[in-house]
C-alpha cells in the first residue's frame, strides 16, 4: 500500500465510520479498486477505526468524563450503599456507564468467537452486497415505523443489551456499526438523535479495544507481503481522526431533522455497483488471489 492509497483509505474511513453505510465495507471495496488491488484487511480496518473513535473521545469528552465520574461514585457507594445505588439508580450518568459496559459485551464475545471468519469469509464481496442491501431496507423500515419518542434517559438494561447485539452485527462488513445500533434504537422507539448519540458512546470500548488488540497482535506483520506497513496505517488513522471529527459535527446537526432515506438509497445503489463490478471482473469476491490479504494473515 502506497502513502496516497493510505490517505484515500483514511479519508474513506473518516467519512463513512459514523454514517449508517458501513466503513468496513467501503474500505474493503475501495482498497481493492486502488492500484495495489488488495483488501486492506481486518487489522488495517480495526486500527484506522482508532482514529475515528479518538474523534468521538474528543467530541464527547465532557459527556464521557461526566459518565465516568458518576459511574465511579456509584460503584464506590457514594450515592448509597445498596446494590441499586451502586448500579446507578440515583444517577442517570452512572446508569449510562453500566449500560455502555454491558452493551459492549456481545461484540467482544462474538468478535473473539468469530475472529477467523471476520478476517476471512465475512469479507466476501457477495456477502457485503447482501448486507448492504438487506440492512438498507431494515434501516428504511425502522425509520418509517419507529415511534421516535424515547430519550437516552429512558434507556434500561434490556434495551442496552439489545443495542449491544445490534452493534455486534457490524462484525460483518456491510452492516454498519452505527447503522445497526441506530436501526435498533429506532425500532425500540428512540429518537434519531438519541439513537445516534448512544451509537457513538457504545462504540468507544469495542472499537478502541478491537483496534488496540489488532495493533498488538499484528504489529510484527506490518510490511509483510500482502499487508500494509505500520507507517501508512498510522497516516490513514490520523486522516480518519480529522475527517471523522468533522463528520460527527455535521451528522449530529442534521440527524434530528432529516430521515435516513438518503442513506438507504445510497446503500442499495452501492450494492448494485459492486455487483456490476464483480460481474465484469473488476472486483474479486475475496480480494487478493494469493489469499494473503483475504485470509487470516490480514
Amino acid at each position: 500500500m502506497t502513502w496516497w492509497e493510505a490517505a484515500v483509505l483514511g479519508l474513506v474511513q473518516g467519512l463513512t465510520e459514523f454514517l449508517p453505510i458501513s466503513s468496513s465495507a467501503h474500505l474493503r471495496i475501495v482498497g481493492e479498486l486502488l492500484s495495489s488491488g488488495v483488501d486492506p484487511g481486518a487489522a488495517f480496518t480495526a486500527i484506522t477505526q482508532i482514529g475515528t473513535e479518538s474523534a468521538v473521545l474528543l467530541y464527547f469528552r465532557r459527556d464521557i468524563a461526566r459518565i465516568c465520574v458518576a459511574w465511579w461514585r456509584a460503584v464506590r457507594g457514594l450515592d448509597g450503599p445498596d446494590w441499586r445505588a451502586r448500579m446507578g439508580s440515583a444517577d442517570p450518568d452512572a446508569r449510562m456507564g453500566w449500560w455502555i459496559a454491558l452493551g459492549s459485551v456481545p461484540i467482544v464475545v462474538l468478535g473473539l468467537l468469530f475472529e477467523d471468519s471476520i478476517k476471512g469469509p465475512f469479507r466476501n464481496l457477495y456477502l457485503i452486497v447482501l448486507t448492504l442491501a438487506s440492512f438498507a431496507l431494515v434501516l428504511g423500515w425502522a425509520d418509517r415505523v419507529g415511534a421516535k419518542r424515547r430519550t437516552l434517559a429512558e434507556l434500561d438494561l434490556r434495551h442496552a443489551v439489545l443495542f449491544g447485539f445490534a452493534q455486534a452485527l457490524a462484525l460483518i462488513p456491510g452492516v454498519s456499526r452505527s447503522g445497526g445500533t441506530i436501526t435498533a434504537g429506532l425500532l425500540m422507539g428512540y429518537t434519531r438523535e438519541a439513537a445516534a448519540r448512544y451509537s457513538f458512546l457504545l462504540a468507544i470500548p469495542a472499537v478502541l479495544g478491537s483496534g488496540l488488540q489488532q495493533l498488538v497482535t499484528s504489529v510484527g506483520d506490518f510490511g509483510e507481503p500482502g499487508t500494509p506497513s505500520l507507517g501508512v496505517t498510522v497516516l490513514a488513522t490520523v486522516i480518519a481522526f480529522v475527517v471523522g471529527y468533522l463528520v460527527i459535527i455535521v451528522f449530529l446537526k442534521i440527524v434530528s431533522t432529516y430521515s435516513y432515506q438518503p442513506f438507504v438509497v445510497y446503500r442499495i445503489a452501492l450494492a448494485v455497483v459492486v455487483v456490476l463490478l464483480l460481474v465484469v471482473g473488476v472486483l474479486e469476491p475475496m480480494g487478493a488471489v494469493d489469499g494473503v490479504a483475504a485470509g487470516a494473515a490480514t
